[in-house]
């Protein structure tokens, strides 16, 4: 994503995710050669149209939403933190295209706008549905925001596990990844710092 001019009251954001081109024939296709080379027969009743369902379903994971950004004035100068926990992360792990599932607490001081709440997970989703890893989309949460919303500070937590972990390799179900950003305020005032750490259900630094 390239950097963006902040959001006013005048000129509202329309996020629209990059199309990459996508053709859902051809991946159905290659979906039914990969299986066919793994020796999983897609010729029975049962399975004729998994190519089909897989193409469609690896077509959704990777696919982001568009949305309206939508924020408010600040009217009432609230200076204190905004957080919203628990929004669900689905995503697929670039190195094996196997899901990391998980949640991501994202925080912000606001400025001059404050920012309607669902579409924090809005933004979640837009990089969250495609390759990725944890790391990446952390930042990539945080940056977005801080450049759209210009708020006085942003914190980003993703606590995720990822099945490329525990399903196969080292086989340890249960394990989760956690990963934090920090930016503003919430980066270099200590008490900020903590009360965000504290509210997302981290210890601080």
């Amino acid at each position: 994503m390239s950097a963006l001019a902040p959001v006013t009251e005048t000129s509202p954001l329309r996020v629209v995710p990059l199309d990459p081109g996508v053709d859902l024939g051809a991946a159905e296709r290659a979906a039914r050669d990969f299986l066919g080379a793994l020796g999983i027969p897609t010729d029975e009743e049962s399975t004729v149209d998994t190519p089909r369902r897989m193409a469609a379903a690896f077509h959704e994971m990777v696919t982001p939403r568009s949305f309206d950004l939508t924020t408010f004035p600040n009217d009432g100068g609230y200076d204190e933190l905004v957080l919203a926990r628990a929004i669900p992360v689905h995503s697929v792990c670039e190195h094996h295209m196997l899901p990391f599932i998980g949640v991501a607490h994202v925080g912000y001081l606001p400025g001059e706008r404050i920012l309607g709440l669902s579409k924090l997970a809005r933004v979640v989703e837009m990089f969250a549905r495609r390759p990725q890893v944890q790391e990446r989309l952390t930042t990539q949460v945080a940056d977005w925001l801080q450049g759209a919303l210009r708020p006085r500070g942003v914190g980003v937590v993703v606590e995720a596990e990822h099945l490329c972990m525990t399903l196969r390799g080292v086989g340890v179900p249960g394990t989760t990844t956690v990963t934090s950003a920090l930016q503003g305020l919430l980066r270099d005032d200590g008490r900020s710092r903590a009360e965000f750490l504290a509210l997302a259900g981290r210890p601080a630094a």
